[in-house]
C-alpha cells in the first residue's frame, strides 16, 4: 500500500491567497515554552526542565478557506434552486469523503480556459473510464507546481457550469483542484466578463451547486503522482460549527 499526501502544507509569507485572506502562523520556540512553564508552575525554573526546554507553540489567523481546504454548499448560496437551505460544512455526511479516486490531467490546457463537458468525455475516454456514483474526482491543472510561486493565484483551468453540473449527473458528489479555486482564476474571468457583461460566467462553476449541492476541495497538492485511477481517496474536513469550509487533509491510497 502506498499513501499519497495531496494537500498542502499551510505556510505564511508566501503567495497562496488573496493579501487580505493569507495565512499568519506566530511560533513560539521552546525558550519561549520554558518562560510560559516558570509562570504556571510556582517554584519551577527553566534549568529543571528536560534540556532547560519547555512547550512549544503556535498561533494561527486562518480563514476556513486558508490551505487545502473542503467547501460545503453553503459557502455557494444559501439554499438550493428547490428552496432546501444549502449543508454547512460540520452537516455533511462523513461517508461521502471516502471514495474511489479518478484523475483528470487537464494541464494541457491554457491557463484561463473553462473545461466544458465535451472535454471531461474526452478525458474519461483518454483514461478509459466510465463516471460511477461516489466516484472523487481530482483536477491536475498548471498551479498545482505554482504554489507558493508568485502569481499562483493566476494560474490554472476552471471548470465551468456545464462541466460541474456532467459531474453532479452521474452521481460525482466531491471533487477538488490543485488551483486556487475550482472555478477559473478571477483575472481571467474578470476579462471575460468586461469583455462581454454576462454575469453568467461569474462563478459559474460554484453556483452550479445550486441545482446539485456538491462538496469541492481546493489547493490540493501532488496530483501529478496519481495515476489516472485505481486509487482510494480519504478526504475527511474538519469539523467547523455552521462553517461554509473546513481543513481538509486528503491522502490518496494506491494498492
Amino acid at each position: 500500500m502506498k499513501i499519497i499526501d495531496l494537500s498542502v502544507p499551510l505556510k505564511s509569507g508566501i503567495a497562496s491567497d488573496p493579501e487580505q485572506s493569507k495565512p499568519q502562523i506566530e511560533y513560539s520556540d521552546h525558550n519561549f515554552g520554558a518562560k510560559q512553564m516558570e509562570s504556571v508552575f510556582t517554584g519551577l525554573w527553566a534549568k529543571n526542565l528536560k534540556n532547560e526546554e519547555g512547550w512549544a507553540s503556535e498561533n494561527i489567523k486562518l480563514t476556513s478557506h486558508s490551505g487545502t481546504h473542503m467547501d460545503a454548499p453553503y459557502h455557494f448560496n444559501s439554499v438550493q434552486d428547490d428552496g432546501n437551505p444549502m449543508l454547512t460544512i460540520d452537516e455533511i455526511p462523513l461517508e461521502n469523503f471516502i471514495g474511489n479516486g479518478v484523475k483528470f490531467d487537464f494541464r494541457r490546457f491554457d491557463d484561463g480556459h473553462v473545461i466544458t463537458s465535451s472535454e471531461i468525455k474526452e478525458e474519461l475516454g483518454r483514461i478509459n473510464h466510465d463516471l460511477k456514483p461516489g466516484d472523487i474526482v481530482v483536477i491536475n491543472t498548471s498551479a498545482g507546481e505554482r504554489y507558493g510561486k508568485d502569481n499562483y493565484l493566476e494560474f490554472g483551468v476552471g471548470m465551468g457550469r456545464e462541466a460541474t453540473l456532467y459531474l453532479t449527473e452521474r452521481g460525482v458528489k466531491v471533487v477538488g483542484t490543485d488551483a486556487w479555486s475550482w472555478d477559473v482564476p478571477f483575472n481571467y474571468m474578470a476579462k471575460n466578463f468586461s469583455e462581454t457583461n454576462d454575469p453568467s460566467i461569474i462563478w459559474e462553476g460554484h453556483y452550479a451547486g445550486t441545482v446539485t449541492p456538491y462538496y469541492q476541495m481546493e489547493k490540493m497538492g501532488n496530483l501529478d503522482l496519481l495515476p489516472d485511477d485505481g486509487f482510494k481517496i480519504i478526504c475527511q474536513p474538519i469539523n467547523i460549527y455552521k462553517a461554509s469550509a473546513g481543513w481538509v487533509r486528503p491522502i490518496a491510497i494506491l494498492e
